[in-house]
C-alpha cells in the first residue's frame, strides 16, 4: 500500500489531510497492512524529519521540454508505524509556506506537484518489490493517477498497479488553463468532457476521478452531497457517473492523543465520570488567552482556518452572537480580511473576545479542554475532524449540518445543529445550546454523551480494506484507459 500526498502529519500540515493521511497509514500497519508514504521534501518537512539518507541514485524526472532532478530521502531516525519518504527539489519545495503566500496560489503549484509525482511512480520500484496499489489523495497526488495510465502505461510493471483516490476537499481541484498540457506532458487527448476539460480549463481532480479503479470520500453524507448540483462544486456528473465505485467512509482522530484522561499537553486530567479538571483547564485558557476569569461564563472555541468555507463570515455577519454574555476565542490564521475583522472584535471586548493566529498543536489541545462549546458553522465540511476531538473533551459541538458534521454530531444527543447558511440560524442554535448550558443536570448528560462517542480509526480501515480488495479485483470494472 503506497499512499502519495501532498501532506502529513507531522511533516507537512495545513488542514486535516495530513493527519487524515498520517492516521490511515498508521492505523493499517498497525494491522498488518505494509504501507509506505510518500511526500514532498517541504521546508517544514526537513526541519521536522531531521538528518536523511538518500535511496538510491538521483530521479530524472522530464516535464515538457525539461529534464529536472530529485532524490528520494528517508530519515535516519527509527520510527514506529509505516515507512515515510520525501521527494526533494528544492526549487519547488524549499519555501516558507506548502500552497502559496500572502498573494495567493503560487503560480507553478500544477508543475510542483506533477514533478512530485513522476518522481514518486520513478521511485516505486525501488521500493516497492512486489504488487502495488496507489491510494493517492487529493488533485495534487491525483496527478501520479493520469501519469500512471498515460506516460507509464505499456509497462507491465506499471500496468499491474491499482488505483484509489481519496477526495479530501473537492472544492480545491486544480483548474488550469489548457496550455499547462503541453507543459506537463500531458496528451492533448485528454482534453475532453470525458477526462480533463471543465468548463474550458483543465481540471487535474476530475482526470484523477476518471481514471481511478476506485474513489473514495471522507464521511458518507459528503459522498451524497458530492453527487447533487448544490454539493458537487461542479463535478456532480462525474461523482455520480462513478456509481459503486464511490463511497464515503468517515475519517477517524487517535483516540489516544485526543484523550482528556492522560493528555499531557493540557494542565488538568478529566473523564465524563470526575470532569473536575475541565473547569481547571478553562481557567488556564482564560488567563492565557487574556480573558475574564469568569468560570460560569460559557466559552465558545474555534480551532480552523480562517477562510470562508469554515463559515467565518456568517460568524461576522451575526453580531448578536457577539453580544450574549459569553467568551470566545479562536485560533488559526487564514484570509487576512477574517483575521483583521477578528482582531477587531477582539480590540473591542478584549475581556471577552481573543484571537491567536499562531496556530499549535499545544495550543488546541489547551483550548478545546477548556471551551464549554466549540463552533463549526462551516459552508461545506467534507469531514471534519475537530468536532470529534471536542466531543471526546467535552466541548459541545454547534455545527452546521453539513458532510461529516452531520455524520458526527446528533443533534440534542451530543451537539446542537442548524442547516440553513445564515446568521439567525446559528444563532438559534447557539442559543439551544446556552438554554442546555443554564441547567447542570441537562448539560452533564450532553457532555457524558458526546465524551462517550467512538470515533477511531478501526472500523474505517476495515472499510477502507475493503475498497482495496475491490480495486484489486481482477474480475473488477475497471474505469476506460484513455
Amino acid at each position: 500500500m503506497v499512499h502519495v500526498s501532498a501532506e502529513y502529519y507531522p511533516y507537512a500540515r495545513s488542514g486535516g489531510l495530513a493527519e487524515a493521511v498520517a492516521n490511515l497509514a498508521t492505523w493499517q500497519s498497525a494491522m498488518g497492512v505494509r504501507s509506505l508514504a510518500l511526500l514532498p521534501l517541504y521546508r517544514s518537512a526537513r526541519r521536522t524529519a531531521g538528518p536523511l539518507a538518500q535511496v538510491g541514485d538521483p530521479l530524472r524526472v522530464r516535464i515538457g521540454d525539461a529534464e529536472l532532478t530529485g532524490r528520494l530521502l528517508e530519515s535516519e531516525a527509527d520510527r514506529p508505524g509505516p515507512r515515510v519518504l520525501f521527494i526533494e527539489h528544492d526549487g519547488f519545495f524549499d519555501r516558507e509556506r506548502l500552497y502559496g503566500d500572502a498573494g495567493g496560489d503560487y503560480p507553478d503549484n500544477h508543475l510542483r506537484y506533477a514533478f512530485f509525482s513522476l518522481a514518486a511512480l520513478q521511485a516505486l520500484p525501488r521500493v516497492c518489490p512486489g504488487p502495488v496499489l496507489l491510494h493517492a489523495h487529493d488533485w495534487h497526488a491525483a496527478l501520479a493517477l493520469l501519469f500512471l495510465r498515460t506516460r507509464f502505461a505499456g509497462d507491465p510493471w506499471y500496468d499491474g498497479i491499482r488505483t484509489v483516490l481519496s477526495v479530501h476537499n473537492a472544492g480545491y481541484q486544480g483548474h488550469y488553463p489548457p496550455d499547462v498540457l503541453d507543459q506537463l506532458s500531458i496528451p492533448a487527448g485528454l482534453f475532453t468532457w470525458r477526462h480533463l476539460e471543465w468548463y474550458g480549463k483543465v481540471n487535474l481532480l476530475k482526470g484523477g476521478l476518471v481514471l481511478a479503479d476506485r474513489v473514495v470520500t471522507v464521511s458518507p453524507n459528503h459522498a451524497r452531497e458530492l453527487r447533487t448540483p448544490a454539493g458537487g462544486f461542479g463535478l456532480q456528473e462525474v461523482f455520480s457517473w462513478l456509481g459503486p465505485r464511490f463511497r464515503g467512509i468517515l475519517n477517524g482522530i487517535d483516540q489516544k492523543v485526543w484523550d482528556p484522561a492522560s493528555d499531557p499537553q493540557i494542565p488538568a486530567r478529566y473523564t465524563a465520570q470526575d470532569p473536575a479538571g475541565k473547569a481547571e483547564c478553562k481557567l488556564v485558557v482564560q488567563r492565557e488567552f487574556g480573558l475574564a476569569p469568569a468560570p460560569a461564563a460559557p466559552l465558545f472555541s474555534m480551532a480552523a482556518r480562517l477562510v470562508t468555507q469554515k463559515g467565518i463570515d456568517l460568524l461576522l455577519q451575526c453580531p448578536a452572537l457577539f453580544s450574549l454574555g459569553a467568551q470566545f476565542v479562536f485560533i488559526g490564521a487564514g484570509e487576512p480580511r477574517f483575521e483583521r475583522a477578528l482582531a477587531e472584535l477582539a480590540s473591542q471586548q478584549p475581556g471577552r473576545i481573543a484571537l491567536n493566529t499562531a496556530f499549535t498543536d499545544r495550543l488546541e489541545h489547551l483550548l478545546i479542554a477548556g471551551a464549554d462549546f466549540l463552533l463549526m458553522p462551516c459552508l461545506y465540511e467534507p469531514c471534519g475532524l475537530t468536532q470529534m476531538r471536542a466531543q471526546r473533551y467535552g466541548a459541545i459541538p454547534i455545527v452546521r449540518r453539513v458532510g461529516g458534521l452531520a455524520d458526527t454530531v446528533e443533534d440534542g444527543v451530543t451537539g446542537f445543529g442548524f442547516e440553513p447558511y445564515q446568521p439567525d440560524s446559528l444563532l438559534g442554535a447557539v442559543l439551544r445550546g446556552l438554554d442546555c448550558y443554564a441547567v447542570p443536570p441537562e448539560w452533564d448528560r450532553l457532555r457524558r454523551n458526546a465524551m462517550s462517542r467512538d470515533f477511531g480509526w478501526e472500523r474505517s480501515v476495515e472499510q477502507y480494506l475493503q475498497v482495496y480488495r475491490e480495486a484489486l479485483d481482477p474480475n473488477g470494472f475497471r474505469p476506460h484507459a484513455p
